[in-house]
């Protein structure tokens, strides 16, 4: 039976080895080998999610099976050692959209309505501290699921140059 906390400093290793399998394992069938690689400099746990308590994880029997969190600072995406620049200001909800932020699925656990339970919690505590939007940074590989959840794509990006490969993202956005 799945189970869900918000993640606390004492769960970091465990969430840092789970993202990179994640990456390692389940961007491989959107990206080429290069891209996957540059991709660690994108992607990751920005630790900030957990400081504001404001990041999920899932476990299955004590067992980590995925996590992702929401935002109301201004960044959208990016870990503590990527390339990405942060933007810690806070957002106001009369305005701003609230950022759903690092989602990812132990691969061992995919395909079990993991990714949708983790949408579910980060819109719901958004709606609860006054948002009326969410967006965010979706990988090649969670852009199915997002689309399926009801977010809309916004904006083709492409990464800043890391050792020459370019990692394709796209920003989307929904009306909570």
């Amino acid at each position: 039976m799945l189970s869900h906390r918000i993640a606390t400093e004492e769960d970091l290793p465990a969430l840092n080895a789970l993202m990179t399998r994640a990456i390692e394992h389940l961007q491989g069938g959107f990206l080429t080998p290069e891209q996957v690689r540059a991709s660690h400099k994108v992607m990751g746990l920005d630790t900030q999610l957990v400081t504001d308590r404001t990041y999920f994880l899932v476990e299955e029997d004590g067992r980590l099976a995925g996590c992702g969190g929401w935002s109301f600072r201004a960044t959208l995406y990016g870990g503590d050692d990527s390339v990405v620049a942060r933007e810690p200001a806070r957002l106001d909800p009369a305005t701003d959209a609230a950022k759903v932020r690092a989602m990812y699925t132990d691969p061992a656990f995919v395909r079990r309505g993991i990714g949708r339970l983790v949408l579910n919690l980060c819109e719901q505590a958004a709606r609860d501290a006054g948002f009326c939007r969410v967006e965010l940074m979706g990988t090649m590989a969670g852009v199915p699921l997002y689309r399926a959840a009801g977010y809309v794509g916004v904006e083709e990006v492409l990464s800043a140059p890391i050792d020459g490969v370019r990692v394709p993202l796209l920003r989307m956005g929904k009306p909570l």
